[in-house]
């Protein structure tokens, strides 16, 4: 018997937060758009209230010292898109973590499923919007499990993660990646929640708050669990800045960590499911119906969206045009670790990054608020395939400057330029790619319409990248040194060539093979399909627009 406050209610808006700029890209959520197709319908009952109010609306806007009023919503939603961050950044370190420990780029294409479910999300957001219980609250009634489950989860992971991580056959990758695979899916449902609820908690004077609480707090969450974490869980990193005298193991352990912010969790969930109302307003505030679209309409209205032939183009377009950046972007970071760079060495790198991020996009935006954003996404094309090969030459000069003490502070100048050139490049086409989405959506269905196309473009970085990783074994060639008549094929091989008191030494590696290969199919597209890119934006206004069935 279904229970009587479930509701199966119309979906409401959902939106997705700009893009933190401290996760990797096919981790960022760059979906701006709300999934409703038009303004929120208000009953009758809803109008009158309305009416009645207004005048008392405009005294009380007087009084209302913007947002003063509200500081500890604001605050609230700040503190629930940081945890947000955290499950994201200790899914990002892990890939770190696990190739320090020297396994095997197969292991590391498996792993990256991880990052996949932000980039997913849409498939679900329309369930999250419409189930709910109407006496605990529509967004409670997601948010309070979700997070109690992303708490739990962090908890078990505390017991288990050493056994996961120093197993005697080498890292559980698979039961890792189940565990971050389940922590990023309730990271990404625990979004959609506080989105939505974002847009009821604060006042309409306010709403706009709710974008930068969901940028600061994720990007904030991003660096407690991926830089702060790598930094003091790296022994040499404590020994040489932090403390006195030197020990073994860092401030902070994995598990230590996962304990402390599983409990932060559930202590928090708890403080938020007894004494935060959901539906309480404040005075002088209107209150509107969120839902407009059933669950059924939305998934027929996206289904529309894609069959129409400009569209399809697009999407096929998008879901390809980051081939040639998938070994540069993917790969890359775990070279320099391989070669001996100190993981947390690399993440600290991300830091100064923080402002260029901040200030590309109000910068870009300049030249791709024009009629042709695409321009600027076909011009920056072949600087970042040339970044990629870049990249590859750093990753091979790598060896020749390990010191003795580590690195000398000028190779980590020069890491820092490259990365500071990729993010120019980066953020010019994802830009461009923005403005587009916005040009071409129609303005009826226009949160579902840009959605749909940023979660194409997610998906787009998402497969090569995994790809990429899977690709890096195959394609490197080693040979057994020291021991006659054995080879280095297979891991079975390798074992046997160690055994007979030889070395597996490699001649070629595959991560080289990808760089070239991903260029030159780089740059393939750029000439043939990037043209057509360039040409949808001759394509008429009426060519985008969706014929919705009445």
């Amino acid at each position: 018997m279904e229970h009587p406050d479930l509701i199966t209610h119309k979906n409401g808006r959902q939106r997705k937060p700009a893009g933190a700029p401290l996760p990797p890209e096919n981790m960022r959520d760059i979906d701006r758009g709300d999934m409703s197709a038009s303004e929120p319908e208000v009953d009758d009952e809803a109008e009158g209230l309305i009416r009645g109010s207004d005048s008392e609306d405009r005294r009380h806007r007087r009084v209302q010292p913007g947002i003063r009023g509200e500081l500890g919503n604001v605050l609230l939603l700040l503190f629930l898109y940081v945890l947000q961050g955290i499950p994201l950044g200790l899914a990002g370190s892990i890939p770190l973590i696990l190739q320090s420990k020297s396994v095997s780029y197969k292991d590391q294409a498996f792993f990256s499923f991880v990052f996949w479910p932000f980039s997913l999300k849409l498939l679900w957001a329309p369930l999250v919007d419409a189930l709910y219980f109407s006496r605990f609250g529509r967004r409670k009634s997601w948010l309070v499990p979700t997070q109690y489950l992303l708490g739990l989860f962090m908890l078990y992971l505390s017991v288990t993660v050493n056994s996961l991580l120093q197993s005697e056959g080498g890292p559980k990758v698979v039961t890792l990646t189940a565990v971050f695979f389940m922590l990023a899916f309730l990271a990404a449902t625990q979004d959609i929640a506080v989105d939505g609820w974002a847009l009821t908690m604060l006042s309409r004077q306010n709403v706009g708050y709710a974008s930068t609480c969901n940028s600061v707090g994720q990007t904030a969450g991003y660096f407690l669990g991926n830089v702060l974490f790598l930094a003091l869980e790296s022994a040499d990193f404590c020994n040489k800045y932090l403390r006195i005298e030197p020990k073994d193991t860092g401030i902070v352990t994995l598990p230590d960590f996962l304990f402390f912010w599983g409990m932060v969790f559930l202590v928090s969930t708890t403080l938020v499911a007894v004494f935060k109302r959901e539906n309480e307003h404040g005075r002088g505030r209107r209150r509107v119906q969120e839902e407009t679209k059933g669950v059924m309409e939305t998934y027929n209205l996206l289904f529309s969206i894609i069959n129409m032939p400009t569209v399809f183009t697009f999407c096929v377009l998008l879901l390809t045009a980051k081939m040639g950046f998938s070994a540069a972007d993917a790969v890359t970071g775990l070279k320099l670790v391989e070669a001996g760079v100190p993981k947390e060495q690399l993440a600290l790198l991300a830091v100064p990054m923080v402002p260029l991020q901040i200030l590309l996009p109000v910068v870009i935006s300049k030249y791709t608020a024009g009629p042709r954003p695409l321009d600027v996404f076909y011009k920056a094309f072949p600087f970042r395939l040339i970044i990629g090969l870049e990249y590859a030459l750093l990753v091979w000069w790598t060896p020749s400057v390990k010191q003795d003490g580590g690195f000398p502070v000028y190779y980590y100048g020069i890491v820092l330029l490259s990365y500071a050139v990729h993010q120019v490049a980066l953020y010019s086409m994802y830009v461009a790619c923005m403005a587009f989405h916005a040009k071409v959506s129609d303005p009826l269905i226009g949160g579902t319409y840009m959605t749909l196309l940023n979660t194409v473009t997610n998906l787009g970085g998402n497969w090569p990248s995994t790809l990429s990783l899977w690709m890096v074994d195959p394609l490197t060639s080693k040979e057994c040194q020291g021991a006659v008549g054995q080879s280095c094929g297979s891991p079975e091989e390798a074992g046997l060539c160690v055994k007979e008191g030889g070395a597996c030494v490699t001649t070629l590696d595959g991560y080289y093979v990808e760089s070239v290969v991903c260029v030159v199919i780089g740059l393939a597209w750029w000439v043939w399909l990037g043209k057509k890119m360039r040409r949808l934006q001759d394509q008429s206004p009426a060519a985008w627009r969706c014929r919705i069935n009445q």
